[in-house]
């Protein structure tokens, strides 16, 4: 483009100012047709940032002006002009190098559109510096949300505090918190925890979850974030929002497993959103003082430990047992050869075996109840603290016979089938030879005891292992012998739900 008055490229370059505009690349490219000349952008280090490569061994000033000393040089021989027109570049103690080189001599024309553009790549190479830099900013602030809530997660509520308290002060100043799930498009989850930092003031921890593309995760200690989310994801198609009751900081772990447990109820709700339903609970069925009890002896071998150790050993476990191995290590920012290295230590310690699902039913019991007990380990004594004792008290015995009771008007037999799954670790294969039938029959009636159940059973998690409880409080399925005089000889089954 050589002809033109400069209403037209003035117009045409400021047009590359707009936000559907700001391409560094393209204004070289305009550049170089509106001269009619080969036009190169290098940063301080020769490196291109936009047009073809072009040799500077013949013009001793390009140093001069990447070095701060001369703001433009010319120079012409052979046929060809040169102008070499420094450019400020992202850093502000840099320069960069415009090369803009053509057959004709630079007219008036010619040099103001040279320098003007110079003058946009600026600006624009300055907008992208503080782009870079808020993105990083963003970056480290989701980093370290996520550190605060694996902090939390592990239960090291006084670290998580300390981290929190420098960025957000006051996030944290509280004794219990919610948790909510935000499930949407993983394509659009940046934009969708923008918009959850914007509906909470920035009053809740949002955090991109590691296991999950798809989730976000939210721990607030306001009772208003759930109507202000209930009201974000109405509004946003595909979008479901799965909270948690209100559970003190040390059980941030439990909580979320309660928001991921509503979740699946929300995607069947005609709001998207669901709470974790307050229902009867086995352990509050439970005598308080035998519970807490049998829970210290069980977890005895675990109190010679260093006390950051035990607990760790604790917190790992507990998410463990509640998700698999693999989402666990990316909710702890571990490898998932950690959390099944600790795991194993923990089994080595209670002289037990976690592939049996009555046992991690019984620890996962344990482990939810020693979050409540005192630091001193002072709790109220029973006489009796087994197993038997914990399962078989009235109450216990009605809310299983209850629960279970459920499956009996099934013409399928589902409680058969159910049983036959749990003894068999959960292995289809295994519950199909016992029954007799097809194992994709016994998935199909695995599955559909869910909802009569109301309660998930093809994952992991509370809702499995209160079921457990349950078969064990009827006698539906032998009590795991967690005396460590007895360990279990069980299989390991690889397609069990407690594994990857």
């Amino acid at each position: 483009m050589t002809g033109g008055d400069t209403s037209t490229w003035a117009e045409e370059l400021l047009g590359h100012l707009r936000p559907t505009g700001r391409d560094v690349r393209k204004v070289v490219a305009w550049l170089a047709d509106a001269v009619d000349a080969t036009v190169s952008l290098r940063d301080d280090t020769g490196t291109v940032l936009a047009g073809p490569p072009t040799p500077l061994d013949e013009f001793p000033a390009a140093d001069n002006i990447v070095a701060g000393r001369i703001a433009s040089a010319a120079w012409e021989g052979q046929g060809r002009h040169v102008r070499l027109v420094r450019v400020e570049l992202q850093r502000r103690t840099s320069v960069g190098l415009l090369t803009v080189e053509r057959a004709a001599p630079f007219d008036r024309r010619a040099s103001d559109i040279v320098t003007h553009t110079a003058a946009v790549l600026e600006v624009l190479l300055r907008a992208r510096e503080t782009t870079t830099t808020g993105r990083r900013l963003k970056r480290a602030a989701a980093d370290l949300r996520l550190a605060i809530l694996q902090l939390l997660m592990v239960e090291d509520t006084v670290s998580a505090r300390r981290v929190a308290a420098g960025l957000w002060p006051g996030l944290l100043d509280t004794d219990s918190a919610s948790v909510y799930v935000v499930e949407g498009c993983p394509e659009e989850r940046d934009e969708l925890a923008e918009q959850c930092l914007d509906v909470t003031a920035e009053a809740a921890l949002v955090v991109r979850c590691p296991a999950v593309d798809a989730h976000l995760i939210v721990v607030t200690p306001q009772e208003v974030t759930g109507a202000e989310l209930r009201a974000l994801v109405i509004g946003r198609p595909g979008t479901y929002l799965g909270g948690s009751t209100r559970q003190s900081l040390a059980r941030i772990a439990t909580a979320y497993g309660q928001a991921v447990s509503a979740l699946a109820v929300a995607r069947f709700r005609p709001d998207k959103a669901a709470v974790y339903a307050e229902r009867t609970h086995p352990e509050r069925l439970m005598d308080p003082a035998v519970l807490r009890t049998w829970t210290s002896a069980l977890l005895r071998p675990l109190d010679a430990l260093p006390h950051h150790t035990r607990a760790e050993l604790l917190a790992t476990t507990r998410l463990g047992l509640e998700f698999t191995a693999v989402s666990a290590a990316k909710i702890l920012g571990v490898s998932r050869n950690t959390v099944r290295a600790r795991m194993e230590r923990v089994e080595s310690l209670l002289d037990t075996d976690f592939s049996a699902l009555t046992v991690r039913a019984a620890v996962h019991l344990a482990l939810n109840t020693q979050v409540g007990l005192p630091a001193d380990g002072t709790t109220p004594r029973a006489a009796r603290a087994g197993l038997r004792d914990l399962l078989a008290g009235p109450p216990m015995g009605a809310w299983a016979h209850d629960l279970l009771g459920r499956l009996n008007t099934d013409p399928r037999d589902l409680r058969r089938t159910l049983r036959a799954w749990l003894a068999a670790g959960g292995n289809a294969e295994r519950a199909a030879q016992l029954v007799g039938v097809h194992p994709q029959t016994v998935r199909d009636h695995v599955r559909s005891a869910e909802p009569v159940l109301e309660r998930r059973l093809l994952t992991a998690g509370s809702d499995l292992y209160e079921v457990v409880l349950a078969h064990l409080a009827t006698g539906d399925l032998d009590r795991p012998a967690l005396d460590p005089a007895h360990r279990p000889d069980i299989e390991d089954h690889p397609d069990s739900p407690v594994h990857e």
